[in-house]
């Protein structure tokens, strides 16, 4: 079972004129391996991949493997109808991917007893390790810890992206030690690694990964004073980012570096002008510009 620590980086689509901009994608994906990020998701909600048809997906996912063959990279696998997510399954399997980011079914919001269920489906069918996406300002349910905890013997099932927004349910997570827990909440990195927890999946990460990555070293070397100040060296431009939908921002940010056009597929906007001169202001203090 592969193991999931670190910091790993949920790749946004780059665009260029409504087509995705393949060599934008893979320039940017060698960029976050050479920064020493422990591996990367395509397809995720920062990829805008509800905007991506299911052929353009797998273009995304080759892409990517194409790009940085020593590096691990998950796929996100989101929808509500099993059958035809199972049979998707089965054609991202093909590929060499080191897992499945599988969120709770959304707009359907079932039980916790519908979600084990669907969760349990995925992972008997699964031939590699899933991660349960719990996200329930964007599925519409909350995955339960105990539903989670539930779901830990499955052989399949390895790890947990927690955006749950509850402390104590992280920690109950984390205690219990059958799962690497990863946060997918920014602002919560530094607090889900002194916890105990395994990593993160981070879209602000994009921006300057080898402090992110800093981050996560100094913790697990017990330098915690120095995680500390250099997480809060970062946190002005993680809150920066998510000021609008993500990932509006990070695309500005991105294209400010001269890493990929500014542009987003209906319905996400681009980030507004206002907070541009706030985002080149971080960019310039963090040293990317």
């Amino acid at each position: 079972m592969r193991s999931f620590d670190g910091i790993w980086i949920p790749l946004v689509t780059p665009f260029h004129d409504g087509k995705i901009d393949f060599p934008a994608l893979q320039a940017l994906a060698r960029s976050m391996f050479d920064a020493g990020v422990s591996g990367l998701v395509a397809c995720g909600s920062t990829a805008e991949a509800a905007a991506l048809d299911d052929g353009e997906q797998l273009t995304v996912l080759d892409a990517v493997l194409d790009a940085v063959p020593g590096c691990p990279v998950a796929m996100g696998l989101a929808g509500n109808r099993p059958v035809a997510m199972l049979e998707k399954m089965q054609q991202i399997q093909q590929r060499p991917i080191a897992g499945l980011l599988v969120p709770a079914p959304y707009y359907v919001r079932p039980s916790q007893e519908g979600l084990r269920a669907f969760f349990l489906a995925m992972a008997d069918a699964a031939e590699v390790p899933v991660i349960v996406y719990n996200i329930p300002y964007r599925s519409g349910i909350n995955i339960d810890a105990a539903t989670i905890l539930a779901l830990a013997d499955h052989e399949r099932i390895a790890a947990v992206k927690d955006c749950g927004g509850s402390a104590a349910a992280t920690m109950d997570l984390i205690a219990h030690g059958g799962l690497q827990i990863l946060t997918g909440e920014d602002e919560q990195i530094f607090t889900t690694l002194c916890l105990g927890g395994s990593g993160a999946i981070t879209a602000a990460a994009h921006i300057r990964p080898d402090l992110f990555v800093r981050v996560a070293q100094l913790v697990r070397a017990q330098r915690l004073a120095e995680a500390r100040e250099q997480f809060y060296e970062l946190l002005p431009l993680i809150r920066l980012l998510f000021a609008e939908p993500n990932p509006a921002m990070i695309k500005t940010a991105l294209a400010m570096m001269g890493m990929l056009r500014d542009e987003l597929r209906a319905p996400m906007l681009s980030s507004s002008p206002a907070l541009h001169e706030r985002l080149r202001r971080e960019l310039s203090r963090l040293g990317c510009l």
